[in-house]
């Protein structure tokens, strides 16, 4: 390693430069031989899990960019109902686009009524499988759906099954930690967040603009 470090040192800045054009065209060469195998298309269903901050975000930075496309768009909030968000304040601004379900009524711990949290959870599913197996919406994101998974208000096999019967390029995003191992197996494309610091434990509170 050092006496790389030291060639390179010996070298010219137009000779690096051309070092490292060399390096890039090899590199292309190979992620193009990559993407020529690439031909497929299908509807995807993303997973976003873990402890980390972001699924959530993540999810909803698929929905702002489909929005872009002009593509029309379902989201069903699982949990977050109750929350003033700012994305649903910005996605009810597209109404032709974007069809939005506020279902959740806050979490499990918070309402301490599981009767009652299934009976939302089933609810939310409802909304959220019209939209899955319906031929005009081409994204649908369900936020936090894993928490509802999680407490088995809802059974992972129904959710599965109806993924199974989607349109096939419509695209499903599910959200929240914990994810059913069931689900991350029939999932296309599962991103786990792994926290390393986050804010709430050195005593600050969630942020507009930020967490909601």
């Amino acid at each position: 390693m050092a006496e790389k470090s030291q060639k390179l040192q010996n070298l010219t800045e137009e000779e690096i430069n051309q070092r490292h054009a060399d390096k890039m065209r090899k590199k292309k060469a190979v992620r193009d031989k990559i993407l020529a195998t690439k031909t497929d298309e299908k509807g995807l269903v993303i997973v976003n899990t873990g402890k980390g901050k972001g699924k959530s975000t993540a999810g909803f930075g698929v929905v702002f960019r489909a929005l872009g496309h002009g593509m029309k768009i379902g989201v069903v909030q699982f949990v977050k109902g109750s929350w003033d968000t700012g994305e649903r304040w910005v996605l009810e601004k597209f109404p032709e686009q974007v069809t939005i379900s506020a279902m959740g009524e806050g979490f499990t711990w918070e309402t301490q009524d599981r009767s009652r949290d299934i009976a939302m959870a089933r609810s939310a599913w409802e909304q959220a499988k019209t939209m899955i197996l319906d031929d005009e919406t081409e994204l649908v994101l369900c936020d936090e759906l894993n928490i509802a998974l999680r407490y088995d208000y809802l059974p992972v096999e129904e959710i599965i099954e109806v993924l199974k019967q989607k349109p096939h390029m419509k695209h499903v995003i599910i959200t929240g930690r914990n994810a059913k191992d069931e689900l991350i197996e029939f999932a296309d494309l599962v991103t786990e967040m792994e926290m390393i610091k986050h804010p709430f434990r050195s005593g600050i509170k969630a942020q507009k603009g930020i967490e909601f």
